[in-house]
């Protein structure tokens, strides 16, 4: 038995198919199939079903699985806690950040991380926040940017900032010529909201939730990114909602529409989060240091009241 063979096995696990495994693992399919195949013969046992398609786990394949995912994290960490030992910071570093802080984030962070630390090399994803709870647990990114708490015991958080929100309010609309608004102010049937799969759209969610403002709407539309949100709410088919850092770039036109909530001011909690199990301590620290030095100046606002991402059904 050997690394390789079950560094195989795990990608045939994954994709459900031996050509595509072996063009992620860099090997000829029948490479890849004779090494699995020896693997088999040597435990005297059948790990895939392949009379199945997509390819299937037999039962005691699901329990190989699960032990080969085991022994490759720690076979990786060899190399991280010698790198730790030297404090050498390089190599390669994936890295997963949701759609709603990508766009404003990375821009102010990216630029000194590559220029401060050249070694390492950073592969970024933009994914959901499952996506990211998902691929930290499977090993394929070593560290996410998301909206927090996650309220899960494999995912460690470390905070790196309190982003509030900020409400895009329409000419016609009622609270527009309020200077401020209230959380209390807000009503869901007339907010311009991101569809499912936003951790943002669940935070609003919980936000008006907790005032009990929700009714009947003449419309409901949902986008997949604040652009459109902004587009049509000028139309005046309602307010929406936005974090701060994505304010910062709009124009002089669109800046007249915003209004800041009074304190305590609603917000999210954005993390650095990776699993338990994660050895790149020094690309983490130093991913988070820069990210600390450029934010720090970014968002100013002390009286700040979080709001959770989770679904209102999760935290009943």
């Amino acid at each position: 038995m050997t690394i390789t063979q079950l560094k195989y096995v795990l990608a045939v696990a994954e994709y459900q198919n031996f050509t595509i495994a072996s063009e992620h693992c860099f090997v000829t399919q029948p490479t890849l199939s004779m090494q699995i195949q020896k693997l088999e013969d040597q435990l005297e046992v059948k790990i895939f079903n392949r009379s199945k398609k997509p390819i299937q786990l037999t039962q005691i394949g699901e329990k190989i699985i699960e032990q080969a995912k085991i022994i490759i994290n720690e076979s990786n960490r060899i190399s991280d806690i010698v790198d730790q030992q030297k404090g050498y910071v390089g190599g390669e570093f994936k890295l997963g950040i949701i759609p709603t802080i990508m766009p404003s984030l990375l821009p102010m962070f990216l630029k000194t991380f590559v220029k401060k630390y050249p070694k390492v090399n950073l592969i970024i994803e933009e994914l959901t926040t499952e996506e990211i709870i998902r691929k930290l647990s499977d090993g394929h990114i070593d560290a996410g940017i998301a909206a927090t708490p996650l309220e899960n015991e494999a995912i460690k958080e470390r905070v790196i900032y309190y982003e509030p929100f900020i409400g895009f309010i329409p000419s016609d609309h009622r609270l527009h010529n309020h200077k401020t608004i209230d959380a209390s102010d807000l009503e869901l049937n007339d907010i311009l909201l991101l569809e499912d799969g936003h951790c943002f759209k669940e935070s609003i969610l919980n936000l008006c939730r907790a005032y009990k403002k929700e009714s009947g709407a003449h419309f409901h539309l949902e986008s997949g990114n604040f652009n459109t949100l902004i587009k049509l709410a000028k139309e005046n088919l309602g307010m929406t909602l936005l974090p701060y850092l994505y304010t910062l770039d709009l124009n002089d036109i669109d800046q007249t529409f915003l209004r800041e909530f009074n304190a305590p001011v609603p917000a999210r909690e954005v993390s650095l989060i990776y699993h338990k199990s994660q050895l790149k301590i020094q690309l983490i620290e130093a991913l988070k240091d820069v990210i600390d030095s450029v934010i720090r100046g970014a968002i100013t606002f002390n009286d700040v009241k979080i709001v959770s991402p989770l679904q209102n059904k999760k935290r009943a």
